[in-house]
């Protein structure tokens, strides 16, 4: 079937109510209702299902976009054939999101590149598909974020973007010693989120090695016992899954090889010589 079947008038008052997207499906959903002889009603449903499904799925891409997460990263994309090893039954777990719903937290540990941010950010999408604020971002650029808000007396507007979201995501968390301010910035942080909002944060270091990192052990104890009591450890080991994210060329994209020049060709170019 055509577009045509739909007729002037359903297209016009479709627009006016900013249904315009259904006219998209709607000659497909005809044909189908006339094979299985719908009544009105299952009619109805059916379309307004699809509309209010497409809508779910742009409101989803929006708020993942906000969160900063990569598109790439989604957990139907991780390569199982990897050499990454993890808890699988846990990582389930993680997807059902039960965790936020607690307002718990997870730590993701592991060596560099075996795939702790694909799997945070994996996590963080399904999040934005069930409709919750998610917030992705490394922690270096997360506390010079907040350091750069105290000059502008941005601070505390900064600090509750942060406490604010259902998931914030800190990426790389405890790479690098913190000095003062940096310390007193995470201590608010991890104490403002205990028990009202879920974090994931990766690291290379378990929670038992980031107390060194902080300037101030007194807060950075009580800040690391607050989170750790709450959170689910992932630990991931294995090879890199970093050469699986590398970009391949498609047979579109490869360049044509350029004929090697006929023997007459070559002769004509030396006599030239």
């Amino acid at each position: 079937m055509t577009q045509e079947i739909v007729s002037q008038d359903v297209k016009t008052v479709l627009r006016r109510l900013k249904l315009g997207r259904m006219l998209d499906t709607l000659p497909e959903r005809f044909t189908l209702a006339r094979k299985q002889q719908m009544t009105h009603q299952d009619f109805l449903l059916l379309v307004l299902s699809d509309e209010a499904s497409r809508r779910d799925g742009q409101a989803a891409t929006i708020r993942a976009q906000r969160a900063r997460l990569d598109p790439a990263m989604c957990l139907e994309r991780w390569d199982e054939t990897a050499c990454v090893h993890y808890d699988r039954t846990l990582l389930n777990e993680l997807a059902s999101l039960r965790f936020i719903e607690a307002s718990a937290h997870v730590t993701i540990v592991g060596p560099v590149g075996v795939g702790k941010t694909f799997l945070a950010h994996a996590i963080g999408h399904i999040a934005c598909r069930r409709g919750y604020s998610v917030l992705a971002l490394r922690a270096d650029q997360m506390l010079k974020n907040l350091k750069h808000a105290r000059f502008d007396n941005s601070y505390e507007a900064e600090l509750r973007k942060l406490v604010a979201v259902d998931l914030l995501i800190v990426d790389d968390f405890a790479l690098d010693a913190m000095d003062a301010t940096e310390s007193r910035d995470t201590y608010e942080l991890l104490t403002e989120r205990h028990r009202a909002g879920s974090m994931i944060v990766t690291s290379n270091r378990g929670p038992d090695e980031w107390l060194p990192t902080f300037a101030d052990p007194v807060r950075a104890q009580s800040a690391i016992d607050r989170f750790t009591n709450n959170s689910y450890d992932l630990v991931v080991e294995g090879e890199s899954y970093r050469p699986r994210m590398k970009p391949k060329r498609t047979a579109e994209t490869e360049p044509n090889p350029q004929p090697a020049p006929s023997r007459s060709r070559r002769r004509g170019r030396q006599n030239r010589r």
